[in-house]
């Protein structure tokens, strides 16, 4: 009962600031308002070492949103980890996750960013390994392995920026200089790690071992949206380069995601794989050159994914922990409101009319069909938007249409902890993109397309939805192309075999290698010589000190007798 005490009380306290950032973010943005904080730590010559916070429209309404969304995972997580005998661990834990996010998020500094990056790296390890067991263990240290990559491009990015004696990035994004590609491409590198871009997007899916409540706060607004963020910082500086390289790879990891949970049946994975698919199309916007709009896609996407996991886990506790959307079905005559949150956050996902995936989703599409890409780009990118729609409704079909479950013991029931946090984001699911839409861009843009270019996100829309239907209801797929093209059908669900790539082709070189190692140096010659030699002569000295001390009497008068020999001779 304490326990659950102490989740209301941060929920509570989160919630409250949450609510009095989003206030003070939409007075600075009508006011046009900004503050920055400087504390001053040490100088080093006439390199600084400060302690900086800014306060801005873009940081304030960010870090309402992701107290929004925290307040409502600890009251969700009061129930779903009521019975977890560390929960206070937990809770502490997801703090410190939430108190890293705000540190990054407010830091114009990369020193003071370093603090909330490495924080986020470091908490996410010990939230993913929370259950303790291989599985968990393994995730937790690709995923903290990859985050380090990043974290590595932070540190060298610090040691370029002492050129400039300063570490306030912020005053040196509109600067040109020949050296700063450099720092540009660094800041780059630390994004694609941290938003899990290709080639480094294996630890997304492998990061799911994590309790689903931390799921929903990592996937929605905190850890993987770092990268974006900090890349929306810096646009200034990383436009100024040619990104045509990055685009393509960004892209490229949002046809790879749509993909890949085509081919899914892990309820979490699927998930998974469409936050990283809207990561790319974030990304995407981002390098053609519209931060303010990848910002307004984060803040819109944020609600709806976190309601979307919310009622995965739910569903995975009424299915007595089990992830497999093959073994649910006709979910909606047992979870009737669960499934319609899960309906609104899949279609404000796949991007319907009016609810908030519509406002960003539509509005990046026109932005990308007015500029100036090739035909390439242009295609691969709505047809990522069709499969976002297909694996989406195949996510509905499975769990709570015609699809007929394998499982036979389940125990529903819908708690009220659960669904109280799933009003406010449903309620956020469908109308956050338009009040957003009103606030961020008070003017809009006024763009004029011909008919099939304007209909044509729509027409993809319902394309996908009807292939992603007509494909669930054809269990003949599974049988029949399963097996004979096992190996296609392989590839594009394994996410192009990356993370063979990443992590069991890194096992293959270095595992025989330390096996070799320990069996030479650990247990062989190497043992003898290194370890073995400096303790073996100071057995043979104390051996020898400890004979000289058992037979003092006679050593006496044999080295006096010896003594006098000599000192006679000497004479």
């Amino acid at each position: 009962m304490n326990n659950l005490c102490y989740y209301k009380f941060w929920s509570s306290v989160l919630f409250l600031l949450g609510f009095l950032f989003f206030v003070v973010g939409l007075l600075y943005l009508q006011g046009d308002y900004s503050v920055f904080l400087d504390w001053e730590i040490m100088t080093l010559n006439s390199s600084s070492v400060v302690m900086t916070f800014l306060f801005d429209w873009m940081s304030l309404m960010f870090m309402g949103c992701v107290l929004f969304i925290s307040s409502m995972v600890i009251l969700y997580s009061s129930s779903y980890m009521g019975t977890d005998i560390y929960s206070i661990r937990f809770l502490i834990l997801v703090l410190l996750f939430v108190l890293s996010m705000m540190l990054l998020i407010i830091s114009p500094n990369l020193i003071s960013i370093l603090l909330g990056w490495d924080g986020l790296g470091l908490v996410s390890y010990c939230l993913v390994i929370y259950f303790q067991n291989y599985k968990s263990y393994n995730a937790g240290m690709v995923t903290v392995l990859t985050n380090r990559i990043g974290d590595v491009a932070i540190l060298i990015s610090i040691a370029w920026l002492f050129n400039f004696g300063s570490w306030n990035y912020i005053y040196y994004t509109g600067l040109m200089d020949n050296w700063l590609v450099w720092v540009s491409f660094l800041v780059v590198l630390a994004a694609f790690t941290k938003s899990a871009q290709v080639p480094f997007s294996s630890w997304l899916p492998a990061a799911m071992a994590a309790p689903t409540p931390v799921s929903a706060l990592v996937h929605s607004s905190t850890l993987v949206t770092a990268g974006v963020y900090l890349l929306i910082r810096f646009s200034d500086l990383v436009m100024s380069f040619d990104v045509t390289y990055f685009l393509l790879i960004s892209v490229l990891t949002m046809f790879m995601s749509g993909l890949g949970a085509n081919f899914e049946y892990d309820l979490k994975s699927i998930i998974a794989l469409s936050t990283l698919s809207q990561l790319g199309l974030m990304m995407s916007i981002l390098f053609m050159g519209y931060p303010i709009l990848a910002f307004f896609h984060l803040l819109s996407h944020a609600f709806f994914k976190a309601l979307l996991f919310l009622c995965a886990g739910l569903i995975i506790h009424g299915m007595s922990d089990s992830q497999d959307i093959r073994h649910m079905g006709y979910l909606v005559s047992q979870f009737p409101y669960t499934c319609s949150c899960f309906c609104i956050s899949s279609l404000s996902l796949c991007g319907t009319p009016f609810l908030a995936g519509f406002y960003s989703k539509d509005l990046v599409l026109e932005y990308l069909s007015y500029g100036y890409y090739n035909a390439f780009i242009y295609v691969l990118f709505f047809l990522s938007v069709g499969l976002t729609v297909m694996y989406s409704l195949r996510l509905v079909y499975y769990c709570m249409g015609g699809s007929n479950g394998m499982f036979s013991c389940q125990s529903y029931a819908e708690d009220g902890f659960m669904m109280y946090p799933m009003v406010f984001l449903t309620f956020m699911a469908i109308t956050g993109g338009s009040l957003l839409s009103w606030l961020i861009f008070p003017h809009p843009d006024v763009l004029v397309f011909p008919l099939e270019c304007k209909l044509m996100p729509l027409f993809v829309v319902f394309i996908g939805g009807w292939l992603g239907y007509e494909l669930s209801v054809y269990s003949w797929l599974d049988s029949s192309y399963g097996i004979f093209y096992s190996l296609i059908f392989y590839f594009l669900g394994s996410m192009w075999f990356m993370p063979s790539f990443s992590t069991y082709m890194l096992y293959s070189l270095s595992h025989p290698l330390a096996k070799s190692y320990l069996g030479f140096m650990d247990m062989s010659w190497g043992e003898y010589v290194m370890s073995g030699s400096l303790s073996g002569f100071f057995n043979y000295t104390s051996g020898f000190s400890a004979i000289y001390q058992n037979n003092s009497i006679k050593l006496y008068l044999i080295s006096f007798l010896f003594c006098g020999l000599f000192l006679s001779m000497m004479n």
